[in-house]
């Protein structure tokens, strides 16, 4: 059986963008879609309310929530098979679980007060430091790019773990199936410690950090399937910022993700959490191997 595309509602614009998203990337693969609501509702409301009253309020309103959202992806989408699901957890702690039976978990933002829309909520972020599988947030504008393939490009961000990488396999299956081209970036830098004052020298150390980008690419990309419409390119600067420019021009961003043990627990590394706040597409967070 197939892994469903899992997503997480919750009533707000920016989950339905989410369920808009998992419709077509069910679509697109051919597999089931999942809509998941999660509250703790029962703690604040009781279990003598909800034997005087049949539910209680959350519950119906949650039922609601799941069922809009399932109406909503049934007309975007009428070929995908859609269950929903109501669940009394820790919504970080229920889509994180169904990460671990889906192929794919789709969330919104959701962030707060005055930077609603630009940084992300706690739930989109704990789900994507935690969750097995990948995880795409639908950044804000970012709705009707799978379906529609505004800009046609997916882009990766290409590490250290060569054609290893989980994040390049996820993103080459992204590109087949929407039929865009791949652009997969390598960002490089010079340290400053290794420039020089000489004006015969200046140029060679940022040559060898370039030279050493082109061949981590080329070695990443050596078994990108032959229909691909590859374009690899290298960098110079900081990968936080290379990879934010080149959100504003693509449909998805991929960067992997090895999760780091801190003291709040596991933690994304910095620049999946730069991209995750601030990219302008959707962003696949795809966790590597240890």
């Amino acid at each position: 059986m197939d892994l469903p595309v899992v997503v997480g509602v919750d009533g707000s614009e920016s989950s339905l963008r989410a369920a808009d998203w998992a419709a077509d990337e069910a679509a697109l693969r051919g597999t089931p879609l999942r809509l998941v609501y999660a509250s703790l509702w029962e703690r604040y409301e009781g279990e003598s309310l909800a034997e005087d009253v049949g539910k209680p309020s959350e519950q119906v309103r949650a039922e609601d929530i799941v069922r809009v959202a399932a109406e909503r992806a049934r007309l975007r989408q009428p070929g995908v098979e859609i269950s929903t699901d109501v669940l009394p957890e820790e919504p970080e702690y229920a889509l994180v679980r169904e990460g671990g039976g889906a192929c794919a978990l789709v969330l919104g933002t959701r962030g707060r007060g005055g930077l609603v829309g630009m940084l992300l909520g706690s739930v989109s972020l704990t789900v994507a430091a935690r969750a097995a599988c990948p995880v795409i947030v639908v950044r804000p504008g970012s709705d009707n790019q799978v379906r529609a393939g505004t800009r046609r490009r997916v882009t990766v961000g290409v590490g250290e773990q060569g054609t290893d990488s989980a994040a390049l396999r996820f993103a080459v299956q992204e590109a087949r199936l929407r039929r865009a081209s791949l652009d997969a970036l390598r960002a490089w830098r010079c340290p400053a410690h290794e420039t020089t004052d000489h004006p015969l020298l200046a140029c060679a150390p940022a040559r060898l950090h370039e030279q050493h980008a082109v061949e981590v690419l080329d070695k990443a990309l050596e078994e990108t399937p032959a229909d691909v419409d590859l374009h690899r390119r290298t960098v110079e600067g900081p990968a936080r910022r290379v990879l934010l420019n080149a959100s504003h021009d693509a449909d998805l961003l991929v960067v992997g993700a090895r999760r780091h043990q801190g003291h709040l627990g596991l933690q994304l590394g910095r620049v999946a959490h730069a991209v995750l706040h601030h990219s302008a597409c959707a962003v696949a967070v795809v966790p590597e191997p240890a």
